[in-house]
C-alpha cells in the first residue's frame, strides 16, 4: 500500500510498521471515509468542530467544573508548546499518558497529537513490570502521568523524563501551560500517518501495540458515532471504561468531539454514583460494561435514569435476561456491541427496532463480518466458526510476528467464536482463546499465571475464566502449593494481594482453588479446557 509523505521526523513508527502484504484488506465505502491525504485527527476534532459549532460550548465536563472547547483548545495548545519548548518533542516521537479520566488527560492527548507526536494509551492501573514492557515495545521519549499514579512509572524506567500534572511542583505540567503562549500551529500529518500506539495483551500476556492512523481515529467516528448511535452536538455523554482503553476513548473523547457534544468525566463511580451522575447531569449516551448495567438495576435508581437515549455495551457479552430488565426499567434498548483494540472499536452493533435482544447485531455501516472456518473459507449460515472483519479500520501490530494470525486472506480474525443467523445478525457463542473477559476488561490468563507463580509458596498455577452472575466471567485460579504451605482462606487472600501488586488489580484472581496436581497432556502441556469444565460445574 502507498504511504502519502509523512510529517514523522522520529520514523520509528513506520519503520516497524508490518510488511504491507500483512496488512487487512481496508475498505472505505461510504463516502465520509474517503479522507484527504493530509490530516491531523486533533485537529479535526477540535479545531474543525470549534469552526462548525463556536467555541464556548460545552466540551468536558466534571463533577467540578465545565472546560468549553475553547478552553480545551488553548490549554491543549499551551501544553503542546510545553512539549516542544520545553522537553524538545519533535513530530514522531511517542509520548506515554497515564492518569485517571479527566480534562488534564484529554487536553495532553490533544496537544500530543497537534505536535505530530505519537499517544502510547495505557491503563492507569498498569504495574511496574507491565510499564517496563510497554517502553520496550513502544520507546517512548516522554511520559505525561497524574501526580497520584507515578511511582509504579518512576519504577519503570526512572531515567526517562515524566511531566507530571495535578501536583504542587514548580515544574507541574499545569504550572508550565499557565506561562505559555494560547497559539500553537498543528502539524500538517499524512492521514496515514501513526496517531495512537493502542497496547493490548493478548492471550498471552505479552503486550502488543496496535498501530492507529489519524485517519481511523475518525473513522470509528464516522461509522459507529453517525451511523448507529447517531450522536448531536446536544448529547452528554458518559461512561465507565478509561481512557486509556480504545472503548473509553472512543464514547468519551472521540464520538462526542466528532459531533460537537460534551463528555462528563468521571475519574471513579461505583453503580450508585454513576446513576446519581447521569442524573444530576442529564446524561444522554451511557458506555459502559454489561456488569454494570445489571449493577445499576441492583441499586434501584435505573428508573430514574430519564435523560438516557443511548445506552452502548461492550468488553463482553450482553445476557438478554440483563437486556430485557433494562428495558421494561428504563424503557431502553442497550446497543450491543463488539469491537477490539485492533480495529479501535466497535465494528458490529443495532440500534432501535435493529436490535434482537442476545444478539450482538449487523456489521456497523462501513465494516464487513463473516463467519469462517479454521482454513478462513464462509461456514453457512446457523454454524459456528471464527468471526472475521474488514472495514476502514485494522490490525497493524507494532513490528510482532502475532500480525500473521491476527490477519488471514484480508480479514481480522477477532479471536471470538460466532453463528451468523438468516437474516444477518451475529450470535456471540464464546472467545476462541485464552483471553478472560471480565466486567469489560480483557485478561490474560497466562499473565495472571505468572504473577502468582512468583510468589514462593505456588509451585503452579493455571488460570481459567468461570461464570459468575455479576461479572459474566471472573478469573479462578487453580494453585498448586509447595509442600507445607497452608491451603486457607488466609492464603487466598494472601495470593491476592500479592497478585494485585505484581499486575493491575482488576486482573486478581477472584476466585482460588487449591489442587494437588493439574491436569495435563503426555508431553506436559495443562489442559486448560478441564479446569474450564471444572470451574463451570462448581457454579
Amino acid at each position: 500500500m502507498q504511504l502519502v509523505d509523512s510529517a514523522h521526523v522520529d520514523t520509528f513508527c513506520r519503520d516497524n510498521l508490518p510488511p504491507g502484504e500483512l496488512w487487512p484488506e481496508f475498505r472505505f465505502d461510504l463516502p465520509e471515509l474517503r479522507y484527504p491525504g493530509r490530516l491531523n485527527c486533533a485537529e479535526q476534532l477540535l479545531d474543525e468542530t470549534i469552526r462548525a459549532f463556536g467555541a464556548d460550548r460545552p466540551c468536558l465536563r466534571t463533577p467540578a467544573e465545565t472546560w468549553t472547547y475553547g478552553d480545551l483548545r488553548r490549554r491543549s495548545n499551551q501544553v503542546a508548546r510545553v512539549l516542544t519548548e520545553d522537553f524538545g518533542l519533535v513530530p514522531g516521537n511517542r509520548v506515554l499518558l497515564r492518569g485517571p479520566n479527566n480534562p488534564w488527560l484529554v487536553a495532553t492527548w490533544f496537544a500530543v497529537l497537534k505536535a505530530g507526536g505519537v499517544v502510547v494509551t495505557t491503563m492507569p492501573l498498569l504495574r511496574t513490570g507491565e510499564i517496563t514492557s510497554l517502553f520496550e515495545l513502544t520507546r517512548p521519549m516522554l511520559s505525561v502521568c497524574d501526580t497520584r499514579f507515578t511511582e509504579d512509572l518512576r519504577a519503570a524506567d526512572p531515567g526517562l523524563p515524566m511531566l507530571v500534572y495535578g501536583g504542587d511542583e514548580p515544574g507541574d505540567l499545569i504550572t508550565r501551560a499557565a506561562t505559555k503562549s494560547t497559539e500553537f500551529t498543528t502539524v500538517d500529518t499524512a492521514a496515514d500517518d501513526v496517531a495512537l500506539l493502542a497496547p493490548t495483551s493478548g492471550t498471552t500476556g505479552n503486550p502488543k501495540a496496535t498501530m492507529h492512523f489519524h485517519r481511523d481515529v475518525l473513522a470509528n467516528a464516522d461509522t459507529f458515532g453517525k451511523h448507529v448511535l447517531k450522536a448531536t452536538a446536544d448529547d452528554v455523554f458518559t461512561g465507565t471504561p478509561p481512557i486509556g482503553f480504545t472503548f473509553g476513548l472512543g464514547g468519551l473523547v472521540i464520538f462526542p468531539m466528532r459531533a460537537g457534544a460534551s463528555a462528563l468525566l468521571l475519574e471513579r463511580a461505583n453503580p450508585g454514583e454513576l446513576a446519581d451522575a447521569i442524573a444530576r447531569h442529564r446524561v444522554t449516551v451511557l458506555f459502559t460494561a454489561p456488569t454494570a448495567y445489571k449493577a445499576i438495576l441492583a441499586t434501584g435508581k435505573a428508573g430514574g435514569l430519564v435523560s438516557l437515549r443511548r445506552c452502548v455495551s461492550a468488553g463482553e457479552y450482553l445476557a438478554k435476561p440483563v437486556w430485557e430488565e433494562f428495558f421494561r426499567t428504563t424503557g431502553i434498548r442497550i446497543i450491543d456491541g463488539i469491537g477490539g483494540t485492533e480495529l479501535l472499536h466497535i465494528f458490529i452493533a443495532a440500534a432501535d427496532d435493529d436490535i434482537r435482544p442476545g444478539s450482538t447485531g449487523k456489521p456497523v455501516p462501513g465494516f464487513h463480518a463473516a463467519v469462517l472456518d479454521d482454513d478462513g473459507d464462509p461456514v453457512p449460515d446457523g454454524v459456528a466458526g471464527r468471526l472475521a472483519v474488514k472495514g476502514p479500520t485494522g490490525c497493524r501490530y507494532l513490528a510482532d510476528e502475532r500480525q500473521r494470525v491476527y490477519v488471514h486472506k484480508g480479514w481480522n480474525i477477532t479471536g471470538d467464536t460466532f453463528v451468523r443467523d438468516s437474516d444477518g445478525y451475529y450470535w456471540y457463542q464464546a472467545r476462541n482463546d485464552d483471553m478472560i473477559i471480565s466486567s469489560g476488561y480483557n485478561i490474560a490468563g497466562p499473565e495472571v499465571e505468572t504473577a502468582l507463580a512468583g510468589h514462593p509458596d505456588v509451585l503452579e498455577a493455571a488460570v481459567v475464566g468461570a461464570p459468575d452472575p455479576e461479572r459474566g466471567t471472573i478469573v479462578k485460579a487453580f494453585v498448586v502449593l509447595r509442600e507445607g504451605a497452608s491451603a486457607d482462606e488466609a492464603k487466598v487472600v494472601e495470593l491476592q494481594e500479592f497478585v494485585k501488586g505484581a499486575i493491575a488489580p482488576y486482573k486478581y484472581p477472584r476466585d482460588v482453588e487449591f489442587v494437588p496436581e493439574l491436569p495435563k497432556t503426555g508431553t506436559g502441556k495443562i489442559q486448560r479446557f478441564l479446569l474450564r469444565q471444572l470451574a463451570a460445574h462448581r457454579e
